[in-house]
């Protein structure tokens, strides 16, 4: 199998199999916490950091773990991962990490997580699994933070509330009040609003690989040679 270059990693990981659009993994923390900004940020961040923490140490021991134990030890590595992460969030972030609740010791089962250690960072060195792990932890990251935009936009009219709880009481200015006195959309921010809302975005993506296939294909389309003309000289008897 040949070996992809670190673009093609970054474009998988971001956009052509992106976990939460493509690969619709880990989409019950997805679901359940985007209900803002600062919700969807945490979490993303507590994943890149497991993500490209597990591929890491799966690429490092990849040779020398056989195949009898391989997932009972990626799944070691990866709650030991969690742990850290659910430990400096308690310790930074501890308002935030309460909010959370059960869906940072719960990174342990995303299963995109684990599917990355198994289908890549096992059988590929140390740089190109951890620029996986980062490119599809981002790819996710980036999908938890427009969900959570569009939630917290449609449910409650302000975007980037609550700031504080991840980056300081200075942050607590950034809230902007888009719509003075709106009345709160409850479908917006219960879990069937984020199922509508995923609809959309997978949509999205669909009718935009369909447009970007379209345009390659009319690319390659041959060129359909025109008529020569023959120039004959002489006379004809």
């Amino acid at each position: 199998m040949a070996t992809k270059s670190l673009r093609d990693i970054s474009l998988d990981g971001l956009w052509h199999n992106n976990p939460a659009l493509v690969q619709l993994l880990g989409l019950c923390p997805l679901l359940a916490v985007t209900g803002s900004v600062v919700n969807a940020l945490g979490l993303g961040l507590a994943t890149m950091m497991v993500l490209v923490g597990s591929n890491f140490s799966v690429s490092l021991i990849r040779n020398h773990v056989p195949d009898a134990v391989r997932l009972p030890a990626f799944v070691m590595i990866i709650a030991s991962f969690t742990t850290v992460t659910e430990l400096v969030m308690q310790a930074f972030t501890y308002e935030l990490y309460e909010v959370l609740g059960i869906f940072i010791p719960l990174i342990v089962t995303n299963c995109a997580i684990l599917g990355r250690a198994d289908a890549f960072a096992c059988k590929n060195p140390i740089i190109p699994s951890v620029v996986d792990g980062f490119t599809m932890a981002l790819g996710f990251t980036i999908v938890l933070i427009i969900l959570g935009a569009m939630r917290e936009i449609l449910g409650q009219g302000v975007i980037l509330s609550d700031m504080q709880l991840l980056f300081g009481p200075a942050a607590a200015s950034w809230k902007i009040e888009l719509v003075k006195d709106y009345p709160d959309f409850l479908f917006a921010i219960l879990p069937p609003g984020a199922f509508m809302a995923m609809g959309l975005l997978i949509a999205l993506k669909n009718i935009i690989d369909d447009k970007l296939k379209e345009k390659a294909e009319a690319q390659k389309a041959p060129v359909e040679a025109g008529s020569k003309r023959v120039r004959v000289t002489g006379k004809i008897s």
